[in-house]
C-alpha cells in the first residue's frame, strides 16, 4: 500500500504556497491569468470546486453518477462554467471555502479503507491517486497564478510526485486524443531541481524522454509549450506523448503557445 502521508503533506505545503500569495492584501484577485478568460478567482474557485468534487466521490460514491451525469449534459464547458460561477463568490467567502475543503478532503483520504476506488470524470482513482491528482492540479494552478503576478514558482518536494504521476498518465493522454497507447514501456529520465536522476520505465526501451524534471511537470500539466522545455523525446512515439502529454482528466487541453513565457 501506498503510504498517504507524504503525498498529503506535499498537497497541504503546495496549498499553502498558494495561499499565501492569495491571501495578500496586495494580490487582485481580477488579475487575468494565463488560462484564457481565467482570473486569479477563477484559479481559485475551480482548485475549490474539484476538491468538493473529490470530496464527493470519496464520502458518498454512489452519488457521483449524478455528477457524472451533469458533466455531460454540461458539455466541453462544464468546468469552465463551473469555475466562473464560483469566481463569483466573494473573495474571503471562497478563500475560507477553499480552507475548509482542501482539509477536509485530506480528511477524508486519510480515512479511505485499504484498497478502495473511488469515481472520477476519467478512471477511477485510489486514495493514492486522487491525492496525487490533487497535488498535480494544485500546483499546476498555481503555476498560473505565479505566471499572472510575474512571481517564481519555486519547486517544492512534491515535485516528484507530479512528475510519477505524469508518467503512469501517458496511455491517459493517448486515450483522450483518441489514440491507442503504445504497446511498449517508455524509459523516462529526469534531473530533479537537486540534480538527481529521477528515471522510470526499463533502461533499454527504444522509446525515452530526457530532461529537467521541472519542464517535464510543466509540460503534462500543459503549463509550458514544449518548445519552451529542454525535453528531449527519442522515437516517434515518445514524440507524440510530448505533444499531446496531459495528468489531467476531462477533455484535451490547449496547452499554451510557444514562447508565451520568456
Amino acid at each position: 500500500m501506498v503510504d498517504l502521508r507524504p503525498i498529503l503533506d506535499d498537497l497541504a505545503a503546495e496549498c499553502r504556497r498558494l495561499d499565501d500569495i492569495v491571501a495578500g492584501p496586495d494580490t487582485d484577485w481580477a488579475t487575468p491569468t494565463p488560462a484564457e478568460g481565467w482570473a486569479i478567482a477563477d484559479q481559485i474557485a475551480h482548485l475549490a470546486w474539484t476538491d468538493s468534487r473529490a470530496l464527493l466521490s470519496v464520502r458518498t460514491p454512489d452519488e457521483f453518477d449524478e455528477e457524472i451525469k451533469r458533466a455531460l449534459l454540461g458539455g466541453e464547458d462544464y468546468v469552465h462554467n463551473e469555475a466562473l460561477e464560483w469566481g463569483r463568490t466573494p473573495r474571503d467567502e471562497l478563500l475560507a471555502r477553499w480552507r475548509a475543503g482542501r482539509d477536509e478532503l485530506a480528511a477524508a483520504l486519510r480515512e479511505a479503507p485499504p484498497g478502495a476506488k473511488f469515481p472520477w470524470y476519467g478512471p477511477p482513482m485510489s486514495a493514492a491517486s486522487m491525492a496525487t491528482a490533487r497535488l498535480m492540479e494544485t500546483w499546476a494552478h498555481s503555476q498560473d497564478v505565479h505566471d499572472a503576478l510575474g512571481l517564481r514558482h519555486e519547486p517544492g518536494t512534491g515535485l516528484r510526485q507530479i512528475a510519477r504521476f505524469g508518467v503512469r498518465t501517458r496511455d491517459f493522454a493517448f486515450s483522450v486524443h483518441s489514440l491507442a497507447p503504445p504497446t511498449e514501456e517508455f524509459r523516462v529520465e529526469l534531473r530533479a531541481p537537486d540534480g538527481q536522476l529521477w528515471t522510470y520505465g526499463p533502461e533499454d526501451a527504444a522509446q525515452r524522454v530526457t530532461g529537467s524534471a521541472l519542464d517535464f511537470c510543466l509540460v503534462v500539466t500543459q503549463r509550458r509549450h514544449l518548445a519552451d522545455t529542454d525535453l528531449v523525446a527519442t522515437g516517434p512515439d515518445a514524440e507524440e506523448w510530448l505533444r499531446i502529454a496531459q495528468a489531467f482528466a476531462g477533455q484535451p487541453g490547449e496547452g499554451r503557445k510557444p514562447g508565451q513565457f520568456g
